[in-house]
């Protein structure tokens, strides 16, 4: 760190968070309600609460911060609430209906569901104007750009008051002069509006996605880019020392002028961090395998990364719309400690997806919730305490918890207050450990080799349950879990990718020349990009990766290209190793098959200082100063009240060893240590959680 500071900025829907990390390793947590219509304000807020905890003027704060890095939800709310601009499409005439069509199936899951609605189109049909042209796969030009249609489609482009042009056309990737030609003319003829076309967003083969991806960041780069100049600005006039940076979907770090272009790349800005911080605070076990839960008030985020290296997600459907570039996997499910419990028409118990959020919260909260939620069921079986106080605002209360789960589940199932409480947090642990699966073993990866890496205010009370259930053995609780999002971004470095395209057979005529060409080309763009930004060349690292697959299949598997020119020695490694990540995949691979390549990457990673951990004082491996009180609770369904132990965990020491059951209560989050497993806190404030005897 080159500043006295560095400062992390989550902006989620309910509540914006905020970690300042000091250069001594102090790590300050703050939070504010969130301010969609106007992100400063929020942010504003957040900044009078560390004048006030620093006794130092904002002013002297921002200026003092080396990086101040902000992650937002605004592109995905854009996405979600269908609230981005009016977007027309230039494409390739007799393709306009390709983004409907959508490769003639329904996502997984919903192939053959009948009454499963069509998804949402960005772009309306009669917005969606044809042009006569026509490259072939090899970059040909079988039929050349009919201008005359362009004018025509931006002349009903002005006229209906579109905002935003996509331009894709059908092999592009191969020859994208018809593009270039085609945003050249829109963007003259129309300057107020954003125009970009695909083979600048996401240039690789695949029309339907690559003509999606564009849609999607055509429509909401407008939104971003206010977003951005209003951050931007408000940090300029507070002195801050430079550019601020924003958090992409891939991971890494992004000045404002590469976000408003590309919004696309801001989808999953907020929880993307978290597999960055995991890693962070398990690198001091030796720990690279992890698993990320975040669970937050209405939505519980599950992000994975494997031998330390963070598990990217490209040709998703995301909301229902395709998208092609590079993003964190993040599996996100309708379980938070605002999810509501319910009975369906046929009388079963469901947890979520519907949401009590902050207003009016859960029961317990007292303002005006009536339905029970995870969080009251928390409540009912002892885990939070009864008097506990939000915010500095919101007192808990047991009552209204307890009132809430008898009238809206025991007395309707005939089941005790306790017995329901207990199936509310059993579904839940069950809905969230279905999602972890998802994530892991769907992918080829056993969850038993990961440890859980605890995020978010609600998740300490849950992640010891959701570990008995997958069958991890070891799980990390640092003590910034409900900021854990916003201290990854303080920590992870500034990331680009390039993409491009090489269709080809591996076999003796491959074009090893062209091959070895994109790959320096791309390698050329990303030090160029990074080396503008100021990282000397001893801080910047390339990783590449190309997509292959057997002759005939049309999925693809990842793997990974050495550094250096690519040479018929490099193909060799390469094949086996894509043998071996199809039989990993799938079970089987086909070693005397031909093998096609498709698609390739380079990232460009700038390495940015990192704030050094914090350093507990060392204890003596005993808790009892730190024993706050006792309360009854149940960890069983079938089991006993047990009265157990409550620690303050800010009176604990290096060391600490706490047997469960047990409840460490943090400032902002609750960690329940279940029978058979023990807690203890090591130095650099995280707290290791494995089972008895392990």
């Amino acid at each position: 760190m080159q500043g006295q500071y560095r400062l992390g900025v989550d902006a989620g829907g309910t509540f914006t968070d905020f970690v300042l990390a000091g250069r001594d390793g102090a790590i300050r947590l703050f939070k504010s309600a969130s301010t969609p219509q106007d992100g400063t304000k929020a942010i504003a807020a957040g900044l009078a609460q560390m004048s006030e905890a620093l006794g130092r003027p904002v002013e002297e704060i921002v200026r003092d911060c080396d990086l101040c890095i902000n992650g937002t939800t605004v592109a995905l709310n854009a996405l979600i609430e269908l609230k981005g601009v009016k977007v027309g499409l230039l494409c390739t005439a007799g393709h306009e209906d390709s983004i409907e069509i959508r490769l003639g199936h329904k996502e997984e899951g919903y192939r053959y569901d009948a009454d499963y609605p069509p998804a949402p189109q960005l772009v309306p049909r009669h917005l969606r104007r044809p042009v006569r042209e026509r490259v072939l796969a090899d970059g040909s030009v079988h039929a050349p750009l009919n201008e005359d249609d362009v004018r025509a489609a931006i002349e009903v482009f002005k006229r209906e008051g579109v905002q935003a042009v996509a331009v894709s056309f059908v092999w592009a990737p191969a020859n994208a002069a018809h593009e270039k030609r085609a945003r050249d003319m829109v963007a003259a003829a129309m300057p107020d509006a954003f125009v970009c076309a695909g083979h600048e967003v996401y240039p690789q083969v695949r029309e339907y996605t690559r003509t999606s991806t564009t849609i999607v960041n055509a429509y909401l780069s407008p939104v971003m880019g206010r977003y951005v100049a209003r951050i931007d600005d408000y940090f300029r006039g507070l002195g801050a020392r430079g550019a601020v940076r924003y958090f992409q979907s891939n991971g890494g770090l992004a000045v404002g002028d590469v976000m408003r272009r590309r919004a696309v790349n801001a989808i999953n800005s907020g929880p993307a961090s978290a597999p960055q911080a995991g890693l962070y605070v398990a690198a001091p076990f030796g720990i690279d395998n992890i698993i990320t839960v975040d669970m937050g008030g209405t939505s519980f985020d599950i992000t994975m990364a494997r031998a330390g290296q963070t598990n990217l997600n490209r040709n998703i459907d995301f909301l229902r719309h395709r998208i092609g570039v590079p993003m964190i996997h993040v599996e996100t499910l309708g379980a938070g400690g605002g999810s509501i419990a319910q009975l369906n028409a046929f009388g079963m118990l469901e947890v979520g997806p519907r949401s009590a959020g902050s207003m009016p919260g859960p029961a317990c909260y007292g303002l005006g919730g009536e339905a029970p939620t995870v969080t009251d069921a928390n409540m009912v079986l002892g885990y939070l305490r009864p008097d506990a106080v939000l915010g500095g605002t919101i007192r808990l209360d047991r009552e209204r918890a307890r009132e809430a789960v008898r009238r809206h589940v025991a007395e309707p199932l005939g089941l005790s207050e306790a017995r329901a409480a207990h199936g509310i947090g059993t579904l839940v642990n069950l809905n969230m450990a279905h999602g972890i699966r998802g994530i892991s073993i769907e992918n080829g990866y056993d969850p038993r080799d990961f440890a859980l890496v605890c995020a978010g205010g609600a998740a300490g009370m849950h992640i010891v349950a959701l570990a008995e259930e997958i069958g991890s053995r070891t799980v990390l609780v640092p003590k910034i879990a409900s900021c854990l999002c916003a201290f990854g971004q303080v920590i992870s470095d500034v990331k680009y990718h390039f993409l491009a395209s090489a269709v080809m057979r591996l076999d003796e005529h491959a074009d090893i020349a062209r091959l070895d060409e994109l790959f320096r080309d791309m390698e050329r763009r990303g030090h160029e990009l990074l080396g503008a930004d100021g990282f000397a060349p001893s801080r910047i690292s390339l990783t590449r990766k190309v997509e292959m697959r057997y002759q005939g299949q049309i999925h693809e598997c990842q793997v990974d290209v050495p550094a250096g020119a690519f040479t018929r020695e490099t193909l060799q490694g390469l094949l086996a190793d894509f043998h071996a990540r199809h039989e990993q995949l799938y079970t089987y691979a086909e070693p005397h098959n031909l093998v096609e390549l498709v698609n390739l990457e380079v990232m460009a990673v700038g390495q940015v200082d990192k704030p050094a951990l914090p350093r507990l004082a060392p204890g003596n491996g005993h808790p009892e100063a730190a024993l706050e009180s006792r309360r009854e609770m149940l960890f069983e369904a079938e089991g006993d009240w047990i009265d157990t132990p409550v620690y303050d965990g800010t009176r604990l020491l290096a060391e600490d060893r706490i047997e469960g059951p047990a409840v460490i209560e943090e400032p902002t989050t609750t960690i329940v240590v279940r029978p058979g497993w023990n807690a203890v806190l090591h130095g650099s404030g995280t707290y290791l959680l494995t089972r008895v005897g392990d």
